[in-house]
């Protein structure tokens, strides 16, 4: 293969160097890009570029020669039956030429693992609609239901990711807990810090000064609450680390409805014991997100409760608003 020049094109802006590279180019490691890169073999307007610059729109870059390769296996994918087509296009909760956006089950999971052959992400192919296939920009724990992101082209899901994890990302979630907490509003700043390995890695508290810690920052606010003893809070993440809003909660005295994994031991099964007949799902729902969209402005888009936590609303008494319809100022 000789040298090219190739063209960043609109929905391409914004992503990194390398990315737009392996994307083209699937073959190729990214230790050959930086070299690449170092060695000025690769180019953005015929000036030299690190990996991590960030394309626009009409810019030319320079492809050295790379040698053929066999042709990636193609990713997995799950083929869906007419029901379950149906099930996944009934999530969708908005859609335009940029973006999808979903109402997830709990129970679903985002993407695959260890025994795990049902989830999402294999079946995006589903939501194309006439278009390629999305992409996941940020994630949901498997047994979280509500708003979930997708991006619909390679720039739209640059700019996605970088709205997440640059905090621009408004996100409100909605829990239902064991205990009242004390107050009943403030803001949660305890470190966190991943334990274990591999499939019984934990999120845990941490010392502020571990250096293996990172900062975690939840605001709450109690919206009702049933005898004291069961509360309904809204839960407002200003950072995204792994089970934060779990743990939090635990912090609190006030552990997730459900919530086994992280519970203390005098805490399981808290609530289910105290009015017979609550589900002993986790009741955890991303109930809102506020993002900047990709062509500008913003969206908002707002996901009814699962059918698990609108039964246990009903039962404490709890009064939610419908979900309103998604709005995008421009």
């Amino acid at each position: 293969m000789s040298v090219q020049t190739r063209v960043v094109t609109e929905d391409e802006a914004d992503i990194r160097l390398d990315r737009w590279f392996r994307r083209h180019f699937p073959s190729v490691t990214q230790g050959a890009i930086q070299k690449f890169c170092r060695t000025g073999q690769v180019r953005v307007d015929g000036k030299r570029a690190e990996a991590a610059t960030r394309l626009a729109s009409g810019q030319a870059v320079r492809v050295p020669p790379i040698p053929a390769a066999p042709e990636p296996a193609p990713r997995f994918a799950m083929r869906l039956d007419a029901g379950a087509q149906a099930e996944l296009e009934a999530m969708v909760l908005y859609r335009d030429d940029h973006l999808i956006v979903l109402n997830k089950p709990p129970g679903l999971p985002v993407q695959g693992g260890p025994g795990i052959t049902r989830h999402l992400d294999a079946m995006l192919g589903g939501l194309s609609f006439g278009a390629g296939r999305p992409r996941l920009v940020h994630r949901l724990d498997r047994d979280t239901s509500g708003v979930l992101v997708l991006a619909r082209t390679p720039g739209s899901a640059a700019k996605l990711a970088a709205a997440f994890r640059s905090r621009a990302v408004e996100k409100i979630y909605w829990a239902v807990v064991a205990g009242r907490p004390v107050p009943v509003e403030g803001r949660i700043d305890l470190p966190l810090v991943r334990i274990g390995g591999a499939r019984g890695e934990r999120t845990m508290p941490a010392e502020r000064d571990d250096p293996e810690a990172a900062r975690a920052i939840t605001d709450y606010r109690t919206l009702d609450n049933a005898a004291q003893k069961l509360a309904w809070l809204e839960l407002r993440p200003l950072t995204g680390r792994t089970h934060q809003l779990r743990v939090h909660c635990v912090a609190l005295g006030a552990p997730i409805l459900g919530d086994v994994k992280y519970a203390e031991p005098d805490q399981n099964d808290a609530g289910s014991a105290l009015v017979a007949g609550l589900s002993d799902r986790l009741h955890l729902h991303a109930r809102a997100l506020r993002l900047p969209h990709p062509a500008g402005g913003t969206v908002m888009v707002e996901a009814s409760l699962p059918p698990h936590m609108r039964e246990t609303f009903q039962t404490l008494g709890f009064v939610a608003q419908a979900a309103r319809a998604p709005q995008r100022s421009r």
